[in-house]
C-alpha cells in the first residue's frame, strides 16, 4: 500500500492516510496465522473479517492464543452457543484465570524494571516500572484482606485518574472483588444514584482534586456519601493533593497508608475464577430512572481489549499509551487494559489546557501536543469534542515546533467526529492513524475500531472489529448495510464482552429491555448508523434512544428530570430534556423545555437556578445549553414522554407523527421552534 495517498487531504473521496508498511502489523501477522492454520488465502481486512464474524468459536479461540491470555487451566469450550445472544452463552468455559494476573503479568515481553505508568498532572510527573507497580498492588490487596474483603464484594473508588485509582482496581480485582469507580467531580446525587444499588464494601477517595490550576475539597462531598451507604466496612482516602484535609481516623474513615499497614505483608495472590467472573460495574445513563448497573466479566473484557489494542491499534511492548479520561468513562477501563499488551500506561489527571513548565502549571492551549512531546505518547486518545476545540482555536502543533515524533495514532470518541475535523487533525498532526471509534458502556469496548490495513477516510470509522457481527437495520428489521441507508446499529451474533448481567433483582428483566426487546435475540445498541458500500468504512449519525453526549459525556434524561422535580416542584410543572446535533454542529446540545404551573412565569431566575442545581448536584458537564419555555410535553396514552420524536425534530429529520402520542398537535410547535433556533 502507497504512504502519500494523502496528498489531497481527503477529497474528492481519497484516503487520508495510509499505512506505510501494513505487512509489517500485528494485524497482518495475525492474517497469515490464520490463513495458515485453516488453509485460507485471505489477502485483505475485510476477508478476514467476514471469516471472524462467520465462524464464532474458531475465530475467537484464535484471538485467544495469538493476544495471549493468561490461565492456570484451559478451556474445553469458546463459545455454549454461537447462535444465542439472550440469554447470555458462556465464554470459554472451563478455563481457569485472573483478570489482574493478565495486565500485571502479561504474556507480552516485558522487563520488571519496564515502566509501567507514567502519572501526569497540572503539576506533577510520576513513574512507576512493573516491578513497583506490583509491589502496590500487593500492599493495597493485604488492605483488603485485612478487613475480610470477599470474592464478589463491591469496592467503589470515587477517584481521579491516577496511579493509586489502579493500583486499588488491580487489587481488587486480583481477589475476584469487583471495581466500581465514579469521578471525585460528580455531585452526591449522581453518585448514590449509582452506588446504593450495589452495595459497596469498601470505598477509596481523594481527598481532594486539582483542576484548571485549582484545589478543589472532596472530603465534604465524602461524608455525604459514605452516610448512605451502611454496608461500607471502611473508606479509604488517597493524599492526592497535599496539605487538603483528610478527616481520617481510627474509625471507618482510614488514610491510604494505614490501610496498606494492617496487611498481613503475604505473597501478591490471584484467585484463579471463571472467565466470566465479574469484574466491573459500569453504569447506563439513566435515561427511564436510576442508571442501570452493568456487569462485565474478565474474559469478555480481557480478549476484547487485548485485540483491539493488539490487532486493531497494533500497540506493542514499550508503546506509551494514553487516553484523556476520567475513571468514570469506558475508555479509562480500555486504556488500563493496555499493561495486558505491555503498554505502558500515561494516566492523565487535570485540564488539557494546563501544562507544567519550569516547575509551574500554566495556562497553555498546546498543554496536549506538548505533553505527547515531552513523554514520547505513541497512542493519544480524547474525545471529537476535544478535538474540535484545538481546530476552533487553529492549534497547529506542527507549526509551532512542537516535535511529536513518536505518536502513531490518535483516536476519537464520544460523540462523531466531524469530518473538517478529520483534515484538521491531518494538517495539525501530520501522518497518523485517526482512529475514529464507537463502542460504549453496554460492551466495554468497541464496534467500530482501528485498522492498519485499511485506509482512513473522511467523516468515517474505518472497520467494524473482528468479532463483532454489526450491521444497519431499517425499523421493519430490514438489513440495510450493504444499500448504505441509515439504520439502527445492530450486532447479530454473540461476542464475548456482552455483560454478564445487570446487577439488582430486575437485572435480567432490565438487560434484555436494554438490548434485545426492539428486535428479539438480536443485540440492538441504540446508534444510527450508515454504511459506506465503496470504503466499507460507518458513519456514525447520533443515538436512537433518549442519551444525551454533549462533549462525549453520556447521561440520560431522567437524571435532570428528577433535580428539577426535587428543587423545583412548585414552578416547574414538567420538563423534557433532549439532545440535538444538526449536520452543521460540531456537538450535541442539551436543550430543556419546561412546561410551567399555571401562574408561574418563565424566567432567566428559574433558568440560573436549575443550571446552579445541575452543575452542583451531578456536575458542570450536565448543565443544559439552552433551557427554555413550552406549552406542552407530548406523551404517550401511559404518561411516557416523547423523547425521540422532538429529538428528530429538533436535529432536523422528518418525523411521522406516531399513533402512540395522544397529544401529537403540540409536535408542531416544536417544529416551529426547531425552525427558529
Amino acid at each position: 500500500m502507497a504512504s502519500d495517498s494523502n496528498t489531497d487531504n481527503g477529497a474528492a473521496g481519497q484516503p487520508l492516510w495510509r499505512h506505510p508498511d501494513p505487512k509489517s502489523t500485528k494485524l497482518w501477522d495475525f492474517l497469515q496465522t490464520v490463513n495458515k492454520k485453516h488453509h485460507k488465502n485471505f489477502e485483505t481486512y475485510n476477508d478476514l473479517y467476514e471469516w471472524s464474524i462467520t465462524n464464532v468459536s474458531a475465530s475467537w479461540g484464535e484471538m485467544w492464543d495469538y493476544v495471549g491470555i493468561r490461565h492456570s487451566q484451559p478451556y474445553t469450550s469458546v463459545v455454549t452457543d454461537e447462535n444465542t445472544m439472550f440469554p447470555r452463552p458462556a465464554w470459554f468455559e472451563g478455563a481457569k484465570l485472573n483478570f489482574a494476573e493478565n495486565l500485571l503479568f502479561p504474556t507480552q515481553e516485558v522487563g520488571e524494571d519496564d515502566l509501567a505508568v507514567i502519572a501526569a498532572t497540572e503539576a506533577t510527573r510520576e513513574e512507576v516500572t512493573r516491578k513497583e507497580l506490583r509491589e502496590r498492588v500487593r500492599g493495597c490487596q493485604g488492605g483488603m484482606k485485612a478487613i475480610g474483603l470477599k470474592e464478589g464484594d463491591r469496592v467503589a473508588g470515587y477517584v481521579a485518574n491516577h496511579t493509586n485509582a489502579l493500583v486499588a482496581m488491580l487489587a481488587a480485582t486480583s481477589l475476584g472483588a469487583i471495581w466500581t469507580a465514579v469521578s471525585p467531580d460528580t455531585g452526591v446525587t449522581a453518585v448514590l444514584d449509582r452506588m446504593v444499588q450495589i452495595e459497596p464494601t469498601l470505598l477509596f477517595t481523594d481527598n481532594a482534586v486539582m483542576y484548571n490550576g485549582k484545589t478543589h475539597a472532596v472530603m465534604p462531598k465524602v461524608r455525604e456519601i459514605v452516610e448512605s451507604l451502611p454496608t461500607l466496612k471502611a473508606t479509604v482516602v488517597f493524599e492526592t493533593v497535599e496539605g487538603m484535609e483528610n478527616e481520617v481516623g481510627e474509625g471507618k474513615v482510614v488514610g491510604y497508608e494505614g490501610f496498606v499497614a494492617k496487611g498481613e505483608g503475604g505473597e501478591l495472590e490471584f484467585k484463579q475464577l471463571e472467565p466470566d467472573h465479574p469484574v466491573y460495574i459500569l453504569y447506563s445513563s439513566g435515561t427511564t430512572g436510576a442508571p442501570k448497573c452493568i456487569v462485565h466479566g474478565a474474559i469478555g473484557t480481557l480478549i476484547q481489549h487485548k485485540k483491539e489494542h493488539i490487532l486493531q491499534s497494533d500497540i506493542r511492548p514499550g508503546d506509551r499509551l494514553m487516553y484523556f479520561t476520567t475513571c468514570t468513562w469506558m475508555m479509562w477501563h480500555w486504556l488500563v487494559s493496555g499493561l495486558a499488551a505491555g503498554a505502558t500506561l500515561i494516566l492523565y489527571d487535570g485540564s488539557p489546557f494546563q501544562y507544567l513548565s519550569n516547575g509551574q502549571s500554566v495556562k497553555d492551549q498546546y498543554a496536549m501536543p506538548k505533553l505527547i512531546s515531552e513523554l514520547g505518547i505513541n497512542q493519544f486518545g480524547t474525545s471529537a469534542k476535544f478535538l474540535s476545540v484545538l481546530e476552533q482555536n487553529n492549534i497547529m502543533p506542527k507549526d509551532n515546533s512542537i516535535f511529536m515524533n513518536t505518536l502513531k495514532a490518535i483516536y476519537s470518541t464520544g460523540s462523531p467526529l466531524a469530518p473538517s475535523t478529520f483534515q484538521y487533525v491531518y494538517r495539525a498532526f501530520g501522518q497518523i492513524n485517526l482512529g475514529s471509534i464507537t463502542g460504549g458502556t453496554d460492551i466495554i469496548s468497541l464496534f467500530g475500531a482501528p485498522c492498519p490495513l485499511h485506509p482512513v477516510y473522511v467523516g468515517e470509522i474505518q472497520v467494524v472489529g473482528l468479532g463483532m457481527a454489526v450491521k444497519a437495520w431499517d425499523f421493519e428489521g430490514k438489513d440495510v448495510t450493504a444499500s448504505g441507508e441509515p439504520g439502527e446499529l445492530m450486532c447479530t451474533k454473540p461476542f464475548p464482552c456482552q455483560p454478564v448481567m445487570f446487577w439488582g433483582k430486575e437485572g435480567a428483566k432490565k438487560y434484555k429491555s436494554s438490548y434485545f426487546e426492539q428486535f428479539p435475540g438480536v443485540w440492538a445498541h441504540g446508534d444510527f448508523v450508515r454504511f459506506n458500500p465503496e470504503t466499507g468504512g460507518l458513519f456514525m449519525l447520533g443515538r436512537s434512544d433518549g442519551v444525551l453526549k454533549p462533549s462525549g459525556v453520556r447521561f440520560g434524561s431522567a437524571e435532570i428530570y428528577n433535580l428539577v422535580l426535587k428543587h423545583f416542584p412548585d414552578a416547574v410543572e414538567d420538563s423534557l430534556c433532549i439532545g440535538r446535533r444538526r449536520e452543521q454542529d460540531d456537538d450535541e446540545t442539551v436543550v430543556l423545555f419546561l412546561k410551567m404551573k399555571e401562574g408561574r412565569e418563565f424566567g432567566q431566575e428559574l433558568v440560573g437556578g436549575i443550571k446552579s442545581v445541575v452543575r452542583k448536584e451531578l456536575s458542570a458537564r450536565h448543565v443544559p445549553g439552552v433551557v427554555d419555555e413550552c406549552p406542552e410535553i407530548p406523551v404517550t396514552s401511559n404518561g411516557k414522554k416523547v423523547e425521540g420524536a422532538v429529538k428528530q425534530i429538533l436535529c432536523g429529520m422528518s418525523v411521522k407523527t406516531s399513533a402512540s402520542v395522544v397529544n401529537s398537535g403540540c409536535l408542531d410547535w416544536y417544529r416551529e421552534w426547531a425552525r427558529s433556533h
